[in-house]
């Protein structure tokens, strides 16, 4: 069955089964590789992506669900050459070690900062569910509060 995408602004068609993950069709029909494989079951976080502008955990949510939406991965969160000021926020404190999980951390904490620019250490911890299995949780919390005061680059 022919499904229509649109994913980081770009039309894709794909053949494939409607309940098929959506994870499945953006890292193995699309080439989208910065969304991760983690669990399968949508309970760390490591794939996901926004649609709409929501985070999504796109291991367990059916490509079918996502036909006629924007979908966003974390290669297409930075425009032409700028990072997001999520991402410069990730470099200037340093926060992954491994990287595996930090697309999905990464986008999970865009949709929450488009949500509630100003989140509360209650906030973000009620919101980003994601498991870093390095625990750069603490890293995590200060880049988020240093976009929210608007203190992300490099040099903050």
């Amino acid at each position: 069955m022919a499904i229509t995408l649109t994913v980081n602004g770009q039309t894709h068609s794909v053949d494939v089964e409607p309940e098929t993950p959506l994870l499945w069709v953006l890292r193995d029909t699309l080439g989208f590789t910065g969304t991760k494989f983690g669990c399968g079951i949508g309970a760390c976080g490591a794939c996901t992506v926004q649609i709409e502008g929501r985070a999504v955990r796109s291991c367990s949510f059916p490509v079918s669900g996502a036909e006629g939406s924007a979908v966003t991965t974390i290669e297409g969160l930075a425009t032409d050459d700028t990072l997001h000021k999520v991402q410069e926020a990730w470099i200037a404190h340093q926060v992954p070690q491994c990287g595996y999980c930090q697309s999905g951390m990464i986008m999970a904490v865009t949709a929450m900062l488009d949500e509630r620019p100003h989140p509360s250490d209650e906030q973000i911890d009620a919101t980003i569910t994601n498991i870093c299995r390095c625990g750069t949780f603490a890293r995590v919390r200060r880049a988020i509060h240093a976009v929210s005061d608007g203190k992300e680059g490099r040099d903050a």
